[in-house]
Parts: C-alpha cells; sequence; structure tokens
C-alpha cells in the first residue's frame, strides 16, 4: 500500500443535480473580499528575482518566459525544481494557482504549494502534462494552515532524456472563491457498463427526484424497443445520498451489443448481453499479476510494447537490488536474496501480508476448477495467460503464483539463524520515493524489516496450498513449500506474538496487525488440507474461528483472513469428521445468506452495508462476492448465482458515480491509479495501468492530500476520484487483483456453463 515521499459530464435534472451537489460537492474555507497576489515577478518582468533553482538549472528570461533545460538521468520530480520561497498562507482562506506552461517534448511535472522545510506538507500537488504549445493551467485550493513561508515550486525531474520547460505568468492569489469538486456523472440511468448474461440478473439504477414508479424502455443498437416496464422506488439511498429507483428487465433474454436503457428522460451508456462479457476480464485480471513481477524483464511481445521494461530490483544501477538485502539496523547480521515476487501495489515494496492473500486467491481461483461443479475445466491451464512460462505444462496461473511462492518462502529466517523459521514481514525501500518511477531506476537501498507472526502465518498458508496443487507438475518444489510452511508454522507457534510495528512505516506500508488468531487459524486450515497431519487438526478444531462467525458485513481482507480457510475447508477435499464438515459447509451458507440480506437493502445491488466503505472498498465487495459464489458451488442454488452476478455490476458502473472501477472494462472507467509504473497521468511517455486493474474504490474517510481537499463530507459512493495522487481511493494492489481475479473466473464460468 503506498504513501507519497512528502508532501464530469452532465445531469438533466435540476432535483438530481442538487442531490449529486448535495452528496459529493466540497465547499472550502471562505473568501476574502479582495484578491491579493502572492507571488512576485511571476511574470519575470524583473528577471529571475526572487525564484530559486536546483544546482543542476540554468533558467534564463527568453521573451518575457523563464525558460530552462530540464537535465535527463534524474529519477525522482524533486531533482530538478524551479520555484519561489515565503509565499504567505492563511488557514482557511483559498487561493487560485494558475500559470502558462510548454515543454519541447509532451511531459509531466509536479505543480506544488507546500511547506518549504520538512515534512513539506503539501497544500496542493497537481500533476500536469505540458506540451509543446504555451496552455494556462489554473487551481483552486484552500489553505489549512497559517505560514509566511510556504513554496511554489515546479518539480521537473525523472527524464531519461534532457528537455525544456517554459513558464510564465505564475499566480497565487489569495481571497478567491473556494473550491467546488462536482464529479462528472453521466446519465443518471446506471447500468454494468460491460453488461449482462443472458439468463442472469439484469438491474440498472436510475438517479431521479420522482416518487412514483418510472416507465422505463430497453433499446437495442438498432434502436428497437425491445422490452417495457416500470422502475421500483427505493427512497433516499444512504451509501450515496441520492433518491433513486431501480429497473428489473431480467425477463429479457435476448443478446447482442450496445443495448441501452432510457427512463426519466435519461439514457444509460451502453452495454453487451452475452454469454461471454466475462471471458476476457479471467484473463485479463491475471495478467496484471505478470506485469507486477519484479526481478524478471517484462516482455513486451506478451503484454503489450507500452509495459515492457528491463527486470527492476536486481542489482543493475542505479538499482542496488533485492539478491543480498540487509536487514533493518539492529534487526539482523544476514542477507537475504528475495529478488523475484510482485511489487505489491503503487509503492515497489514488497509484502508478506500482502503476498499471501492474493497468492492464496490465485491458486484458489485455480483450485475451484478442480472441484466446482459450474467451473470450466481447463480455463485455467497451460497456455491460458499471457507469461514467459506458457507452455511448459503447468497451468499458467500457478507459474504466475509460483513467482510470488518462491518470494515468500525466499523471506524466511535460515537455519541457524535466531528466529529461524521466521518469515520477514516485508522489504521496500529506505524511504519513500516518488512518482513515477520505474522500478529498474529506483535508486533507493532495499532493507528486510523484522519478522512477524502474521507474515510467517501467512506464508505456511500459501505454502500449504501451493504445495497440494504443485504435487502433481513439481513434486521437488512442492516438497520445498511444504517444509518451509511446516518449519514456519511450528516457528509462529514458538513466537505467537511478534507483530509488525505501527510506527516502522517509512519507505513503505506498514501492515501491522496485532490479532494474529484468524492466521493461526488459516495456517492450521491449508496444513491440514494438505497434510490430513494431527496436530494441524487439533490446532484447528481449538481455534476460536473454527466455529464463529467469520463472514463479517465488510468482508475479509489481509488483516483478516478466516475467512480463507473456511471458504477451502469447504470446498477442498479433506479429511474433517463429516459432522464438523457440514457445519463449516453450512456456515458458508449462512454466510452468503448475511451478504444476500445486505445486496437485497442495497438499492446499487452490492453486498457491502453502507458504512463499510474503507480503504480497499472494491476488494471487500469483490471477496463477500467469493462467499456468495462459493455458496453456490455448494448448494447449486440459484439465487446464489444470482447475487453474486449483480454483486458484480456496481464495480462496473451501477453506482452513484457512473464509473467502472476496472481499467478498460465500460464506457467510463478508472485510468489514473495511483502507481509509480503506469503514470500516465504524470509523464504521457508512461502508459496508463493496464486492462483488467481494479482501482481500491471508494473510501468514506478519505486519507490522501487530494481526497481530503475534493471529497471531505462526500456520501461514502461518492468519496473517489479517479486521479494519481489520490492514494486511498484510486491506487492499484496485488490483493485488490486477486479478488477481482477470481470473481471473473467465477462470473466467466457461468457464461459457459449458462442454463445448467
Amino acid at each position: 500500500m503506498s504513501r507519497p515521499p512528502r508532501r464530469y459530464r452532465r445531469t438533466s435534472l435540476v432535483a438530481a443535480v442538487a442531490l449529486a451537489i448535495a452528496a459529493c460537492t466540497v465547499i472550502a474555507g471562505s473568501a476574502n473580499a479582495d484578491p491579493v497576489e502572492q507571488v512576485q515577478n511571476g511574470g519575470f518582468d524583473n528577471g529571475l528575482s526572487p525564484w530559486w533553482w536546483t544546482g543542476n538549472l540554468a533558467p534564463a528570461v527568453d521573451n518575457g518566459q523563464m525558460c530552462v533545460t530540464i537535465p535527463g538521468g534524474t529519477t525522482n520530480p524533486w531533482d530538478a525544481i524551479f520555484g519561489q520561497n515565503d509565499i504567505p498562507m492563511v488557514n482557511g482562506q483559498s487561493y487560485a494557482f494558475s500559470f502558462t506552461a510548454s515543454a519541447s517534448k509532451p511531459v509531466g511535472i509536479l505543480a506544488i504549494v507546500q511547506m518549504a522545510t520538512d515534512p513539506f506538507t503539501g497544500q496542493i500537488n497537481q500533476p500536469v502534462t505540458l506540451s509543446t504549445t504555451p496552455t494556462q493551467y489554473s487551481f483552486t485550493f484552500t489553505s489549512n494552515v497559517d505560514d509566511a513561508h510556504q513554496t511554489v515550486q515546479f518539480q521537473a525531474g525523472g527524464s531519461a532524456d534532457p528537455w525544456q520547460l517554459c513558464l510564465d505568468d505564475i499566480s497565487v492569489e489569495g481571497g478567491v472563491a473556494p473550491p467546488v469538486y462536482t464529479p462528472d456523472t453521466g446519465p443518471r440511468v446506471r447500468v454494468n457498463q460491460v453488461g449482462y448474461l443472458p439468463d442472469g440478473p439484469k438491474v440498472a439504477t436510475v438517479v431521479t427526484d420522482a416518487t412514483d414508479p418510472l416507465p422505463w424502455q430497453l433499446t437495442n443498437s438498432a434502436g428497437t424497443v425491445v422490452a417495457t416496464g416500470n422502475a421500483t422506488p427505493r427512497g433516499m439511498d444512504a451509501a450515496s445520498g441520492l433518491n433513486v429507483q431501480n429497473i428489473d428487465f431480467g425477463r429479457f433474454h435476448g443478446t447482442g451489443t450496445g443495448f441501452t436503457l432510457t427512463a426519466d428522460g435519461e439514457t444509460s451508456y451502453p452495454f453487451a448481453i452475452s454469454k461471454n462479457i466475462y471471458t476476457a476480464l479471467r484473463s485479463d485480471s491475471l495478467q496484471f499479476f505478470y506485469i507486477q513481477r519484479s526481478g524478471i524483464a517484462i516482455d513486451g511481445n506478451l503484454v503489450g510494447q507500452q509495459y515492457a521494461r528491463p527486470a527492476g530490483h536486481v542489482g543493475v544501477p542505479p538499482n542496488q537490488g533485492d539478491t543480498a538485502v540487509p536487514c533493518q539496523p539492529g534487526v539482523c547480521d544476514y542477507t537475504l536474496n528475495v529478488a523475484g515476487g510482485w511489487y505489491d501495489a503503487g509503492d515497489q515494496g514488497k509484502y508478506v501480508v500482502n503476498g499471501g492473500i492474493a497468492t492464496a486467491q490465485l491458486l484458489g481461483a485455480y483450485e475451484r476448477t478442480l472441484t466446482a461443479r459450474s467451473a470450466t475445466r481447463g480455463a485455467l491451464g497451460d497456455s491460458t495467460l499471457r507469461v514467459p512460462e506458457r507452455g511448459n505444462h503447468v497451468p499458467d496461473i500457478l507459474d504466475e503464483a509460483r513467482w510470488e511462492l518462491q518470494f515468500l518462502v525466499s523471506m524466511q529466517v535460515p537455519a541457524g539463524q535466531p528466529l529461524a523459521g521466521m518469515v520477514h514481514h516485508k522489504v521496500h525501500d529506505e524511504n519513500w520515493t516518488g512518482l513515477p518511477l520505474q522500478p529498474q531506476n529506483d535508486p533507493q537501498p532495499r532493507q528486510l524489516h523484522p519478522p512477524s507472526t502474521a507474515a510467517t502465518l501467512n506464508m505456511a498458508a500459501a505454502a500449504a496450498q501451493g504445495a497440494r496443487l504443485f504435487w502433481r507438475y513439481d513434486p521437488v518444489f512442492a516438497h520445498k513449500l511444504l517444509t518451509a510452511a511446516q518449519t514456519a508454522y511450528a516457528a509462529a507457534k514458538a513466537h505467537p506474538a511478534m507483530y509488525a510495528s505501527v510506527a516502522d512505516g517509512n519507505g513503505g506500508g506498514t501492515y501491522d496487525d496485532t490479532n494474529v488468531t484468524d492466521e493461526f487459524y488459516w495456517a492450521a486450515a491449508e496444513l491440514f488440507i494438505t497434510t490430513g497431519g494431527q496436530q494441524y487438526l487439533t490446532d484447528l478444531l481449538a481455534s476460536p474461528h473454527f466455529s464463529d462467525d467469520v463472514f463479517a458485513p465488510g468482508g475479509f481482507s489481509w488483516q483478516s483472513v478466516a475467512a480463507l480457510g473456511r471458504l477451502d475447508l469447504a470446498t477442498v477435499p479433506n479429511r474433517l469428521p463429516h459432522n464438523k464438515l457440514a457445519a463449516v459447509r453450512a456456515s458458508v451458507v449462512a454466510g452468503a445468506d448475511k451478504y444476500l440480506g445486505i445486496l437485497a437493502g442495497q438499492a446499487w445491488g452490492l453486498p457491502l452495508p453502507a458504512d463499510a466503505y474503507v480503504w480497499g472498498s472494491n476488494s471487500n465487495i469483490l471477496n463477500n462476492i467469493q462467499v456468495i459464489a462459493t455458496a453456490y458451488d455448494l448448494t447449486g442454488q440459484a439465487k446464489y448465482r444470482s447475487a453474486a452476478l449483480q454483486g458484480l455490476d456496481y464495480i462496473f458502473g451501477r453506482n452513484a458515480l457512473n464509473h467502472s472501477f476496472v481499467t478498460g472494462y465500460g464506457t467510463v472507467s478508472s485510468q489514473n491509479q495511483h502507481t509509480r509504473i503506469y503514470a500516465h497521468e504524470l509523464d504521457p511517455n508512461l502508459p496508463n495501468p493496464p486492462v483488467g486493474s481494479i482501482s481500491g474504490g471508494a473510501n468514506a474517510v478519505p486519507a490522501d492530500p487530494l481526497a481530503q481537499r475534493l471529497l471531505t463530507g462526500c456520501a461514502p459512493q461518492f468519496c473517489y476520484i479517479d486521479d494519481i495522487q489520490s492514494y486511498s481511493t484510486n491506487e492499484v494492489a496485488i490483493n485488490w487483483n486477486s479478488a477481482l481475479a477470481w470473481v471473473a473466473s467465477f462470473a466467466a464460468d457461468q457464461g459457459t456453463h449458462e442454463g445448467d
């Protein structure tokens, strides 16, 4: 999970606009009567005073503007800065920050107003993509400090090649109108923008001030009305702050593309009705992991040349590499080769607890194809993904999981060392790096962080699951995994309360967790399924999680993993006594029934309560769908299949923002997720995240400066912005894409087996 280093469409109903503005508009502070200019010599009429610049720049005034050559070969944006200090700010006052800029080639810079000294807290940190034509840019913000010594900066480093920057008319004017943010939500009829299965549920939501049922029409691509009906009023929705009605057109079973729904004078974005709507998503959601790999060159012939890059963190300068990583001072006196694995999220750290759940969900998606009645055999087999190992007679998804499993095992404390068998919690940069930054250009030293019980049990669980699946394909590797898992489990029992520090967050996320009873349960479950060992059964039955409700309304996550053990015990053949197994399976069905109740109460058709929109909410929704889908696999009851499929509607656009959270899926989808690698918003020479990448989603407690500035006070579903700076609502992460991949594989199977 990443942190920074420091530092819109129309609606036609007036009432609906008012509802949307009440839900998500931010009006901050109060304006002064007379705007006052805070920048001195912003037009460079008096030369370059009082501007300053880093020592690698040589600016000059040319034709009334400042122009400077930005050197190539820099790494971070702040490696090349042009700025002015002593900018006064008044707490609660709003400011207009504007400037005119151009570049010798399309390139991204950061326009910043922030503290001049550590911790460099920012008022505004705005990425801007410059063109060769001088263009005026303007942004408004409200100060949260009284400080006479703020700084205006243009950070332009990070380019491999030199280029020329020109600036003029730089202004920070105080006393302006406060900022107002109103998202562009498009047509008020909200649908799953990807589409619907012919025999699946088909529900849409319309935002309206009407209280009586609205008539609706379904139109095909030829403009022919193919179905009609009346919507069902749902009243004011707590999650969105909007008055809504639902449209159920499930009785229509025709197929095609370009369908639209019309109600209350509004027409939805187009969508398909087809058996194959989720077929490509199965592989696209998994493709994300190959492109996230560390320690290997990414082959553009497999995934597109825009994603090709050299191997990262293998010790090729400026990298210091992951092949011989030391511990933080005082933690250990050895180094480990921890190359490989997946970059976790928007940063380039690698975290065992997040890798554990992500690996488990990939392994689980494959294992489901071996056990579930509706699964498509071979759908995740060899040569089904674009990975370099395709054609090796091993299922590609297992090849992908192996890349992370090898990393997880490599994080284990070696025999003969203190805490042997425990697992280091994480490895990442000594200090935070900026955006954008390609892995191969990361110059920071890497460090192993202390072992933790949570990490040790994550590795034990994932490795035990991997061992049983690799036994058929690579017995030597399977044996290595099982040995590592058993060693880790024993070590965790000997050290049951070693917790990651909440204060250990410089250069990477903390991933702290002080309740590891769920990790013990999960690890014991996987080891028991794989080995049938009595010691694991004893621990499993003694765990408080064996019989309690592990399916919280807000969903499971890396910090709450008991559900992973419960789902595998319910679905994977094992030696649990019959009565115990029956109780486990019944608990999964009961958990799914709880989620069905939540879904029925949500006008947007998703299994998440209105008070549970947290960091990474999209993954929690998908994890709840996984529970519902598993209940369908266990019972064959259609209500679970229907609910699982309807739950996906929210992810693909049937939501308050009319926005699909998966890149490349839907008319309007996330494109600017927070990531150092796919940072097109900051550097036009870099790509957007690959198709099939899911963003974290709405977060009712936004935690990054941009979201706090624009979204504070938002209704839960409006607490999202598709901007690379919003890491608390719009990051990518392996455990979010693993949840998508599991559910996408299930959904693709429902098209293949439609009507079974």
